[in-house]
């Protein structure tokens, strides 16, 4: 499966209320760490996908979201389990960063 995209409307339907965790990418097409996180977090939902749900959020489209989960750098990776936060990542972690992340919660 492919990287889902989050907007304002549908946060809380596809992340908050998921039954599985998800997690979210925080970033700006304009944001050179982002884009080097972009292939890494497209892979990741291709090799979890039936165990944690991968996704985006644009910040600069969407900010309603980004300021409620108070992401003040990107990219900001937020892992969400059960509606809520449970793990956070600011800045470029690298592949074994995310994966770590979905360990934790899997």
């Amino acid at each position: 499966m492919s990287t889902i995209y989050f907007s304002d409307s549908d946060f809380e339907e596809k992340v908050l209320k998921a039954d599985k965790p998800v997690l979210v990418d925080f970033y700006a097409d304009w944001c050179g760490p982002c884009k080097m996180a972009a292939p890494i977090i497209e892979e990741l939902a291709g090799e979890y996908d039936g165990k944690v749900a991968i996704g985006k959020l644009d910040v600069d489209v969407n900010q309603q979201t980004a300021m409620r989960f108070g992401v003040m750098s990107i990219p900001t990776v937020i892992m969400f389990k059960d509606g809520k936060e449970v793990d956070r990542q600011v800045g470029f972690g690298g592949r074994v960063m995310y994966e770590n992340m979905i360990k934790k919660v899997i």
